[in-house]
């Protein structure tokens, strides 16, 4: 009597097929075997990916201004504190050190539009208007704009988000109430400068600082002829620590001694003063990661547990506890790739709408890719590590207490 030949795992009209999409095909089902716990995994990932992008987010958001600083821009500020002024007349004598290319005043205004709502604030800055926007390539303006603001004593030049926001336009008279400079005072706007790219923060508000020094002179003669800080634009940014000695050596044991230090370094200064904010949102962000690992290492458990006779099973019929392992780790794998990637797809548009919320604390919101980079990575982290010990202990039942398990 002839034997029959044993059947082939696969059916015959498939067995051409890779062995890959095969496994694939079984990943995938398994993942929706149980349909509700699947669902609420794969919601809880959403949700998770979403609130790790969008608090990462908002850190590189916190740190657009510096990100933004230029290597061959210095910042001169007062050695005691910013809070006090500079003479007016260092300006000449920094324009004179060897590397120095250009020198602009800068004064902080702090004046109050409207009223006191956060999304009212924005800030103001009297500046040298003959050279000032030459220090900044970043700032895209309009000749004739430009030079309308430059013959215009009380002109201004307001940035492309900021103009967006209020409805700012050429000709529009801008009244900020002062606050370290008491009084009204109105500005003529002359020019909308637009950002270089989507990483430039355009929300600042530019006017002469002649015409702040000239008021002084007439109200408060002591306060005049003095600046916040110095913008030093210099030739090789190679040089900045010798030049900012050199700046410093040249105004040491005066009434005003300076400190000058990159931009990079004088925006990080600001930063430094909210570093525990910051820090503490790196931490929930990663804790958001711990919490969703645990729900998946937990779906994962119970679903191993539950299939305990079907793995004993498969290595009865001579399936190697690899391949048993490689099961679960792959429907772990794919469970959070479809629940990181709906997330990732979900922040661009959360992101937008955060930022059309909160422009005002956050010029510059954008995801970028080093953040897409870290939710891919966080889920494919989770996906391996909540699969190891269910595929583990999987893949070491014995055949006889898997057969005799009931889910």
């Amino acid at each position: 009597r002839r034997i029959a030949p044993a059947r082939a795992p696969f059916p015959p009209a498939r067995a051409e097929q890779p062995a890959l999409m095969y496994y694939l095909r079984l990943v995938f089902k398994n993942i929706f075997r149980h349909k509700l716990r699947s669902l609420l995994t794969l919601a809880g990932l959403v949700v998770a990916i979403l609130a790790f992008g969008l608090l990462q987010t908002v850190v590189h958001a916190w740190y657009a201004g510096s990100d933004m600083a230029s290597a061959k821009r210095l910042i001169a500020r007062n050695a005691v504190s910013l809070v006090f002024p500079l003479p007016r007349y260092y300006r000449d004598r920094i324009k004179a050190i060897d590397g120095v290319t250009a020198v602009a005043a800068s004064n902080w205004f702090g004046g109050v539009y409207k009223d006191m709502t956060p999304t009212n604030f924005f800030a103001q800055f009297g500046v040298d208007h003959e050279n000032f926007f030459d220090l900044y390539p970043e700032f895209g303006t309009n000749p004739e704009e430009l030079l309308a603001f430059k013959k215009d004593r009380r002109g201004a030049m307001v940035g492309r988000l900021l103009a967006d926001q209020h409805g700012f336009k050429v000709g529009d008279v801008v009244l900020v109430k002062g606050t370290i400079y008491p009084g009204n005072w109105e500005f003529t706007v002359r020019g909308v400068y637009e950002p270089r790219d989507d990483t430039t923060i355009t929300r600042q508000f530019y006017f002469h600082w002649d015409y702040l020094n000239e008021e002084m002179r007439l109200r408060t003669p002591r306060r005049a002829e003095q600046v916040g800080v110095f913008v030093i634009q210099i030739a090789d940014g190679s040089r900045a620590a010798e030049i900012s000695q050199v700046i410093d050596q040249e105004f040491r044991n005066s009434l005003a001694e300076t400190l000058t230090e990159t931009e990079k370094a004088f925006q990080l200064s600001f930063i430094a003063q909210t570093e525990t904010i910051i820090a503490a949102i790196r931490i929930v962000s990663f804790v958001v990661i711990l919490i969703i690992f645990a729900v998946v290492a937990n779906t994962m458990a119970m679903t191993a547990r539950e299939r305990l006779a079907e793995y004993a099973t498969l290595k009865a019929l001579g399936f190697a506890p690899a391949f048993v392992a490689a099961l679960i780790v792959g429907e772990s794998l794919m469970i959070t790739a479809l629940g990181g990637s709906l997330g990732i797809l979900a922040t661009f548009p959360a992101a937008a709408g955060f930022k059309a919320t909160m422009g005002s604390m956050f010029p510059v919101f954008k995801v970028t890719p080093e953040t897409v980079a870290l939710q891919v990575a966080a889920a494919l982290v989770v996906g391996l590590l909540a699969g190891i010990l269910p595929s583990l202990r999987a893949a070491r039942v014995k055949i006889v207490d898997g057969l005799r398990h009931i889910g």
